[in-house]
């Protein structure tokens, strides 16, 4: 039995819904969501991510297979993603080459890939972070709302309501 068997298996046998594409990213993603982040009611910081699952997050310095990331729950909820940004260009377009593939298999939270970026990274952008905790983040939370498109103020973005699923 393959790894991605074994993990299909478990996810299957949680009763956790992970629509396709069933890759290791997103059943990982799918199992901590059901079961570590609904234990963080208080401020829970749950940090150094596995790789597969920060693909733009700069590799643990001493934890092969990790990530310098962390994220900030608070009542349940994401309020703050952040990592330090992985600045090898090479490195950068292979994941963003993967996440594309991913978009393209129907994983609507991966990217295309960003040849602005890459290119910057090319010319030498310093180690930088990312830091996602925006006023759109704080409004989720102080108006117990579960998906950040409620909360946006661009009609775009916002959940069309005529659409039933």
């Amino acid at each position: 039995m393959s790894h991605l068997e074994a993990e299909v298996d478990l996810v299957n046998k949680h009763g956790v819904n992970c629509p396709p594409p069933q890759t290791p990213a997103r059943l990982l993603d799918k199992l901590v969501g059901d079961f570590l982040e609904e234990q963080c009611v208080n401020p829970t910081f749950i940090c150094d991510h596995p790789q597969l699952m920060s693909p733009l997050a700069k590799w643990h310095r001493s934890m092969p297979g990790m990530t310098e990331r962390f994220e900030l729950f608070v009542n349940k909820k994401e309020v703050c993603n952040a990592y330090t940004e992985l600045n090898d260009p090479l490195r950068q377009r292979e994941l963003f080459a993967d996440q594309a593939s991913a978009k393209d298999a129907g994983d609507d939270e991966a990217m295309h890939i960003d040849e602005t970026f890459c290119t910057a990274l090319e010319y030498g952008l310093p180690p930088t972070g990312g830091w996602g905790m925006g006023i759109d983040r704080m409004t989720m939370l102080l108006t117990d709302t579960t998906n950040i498109k409620e909360v946006l103020l661009f009609p775009a973005m916002k959940p069309d309501e005529s659409k039933k699923d």
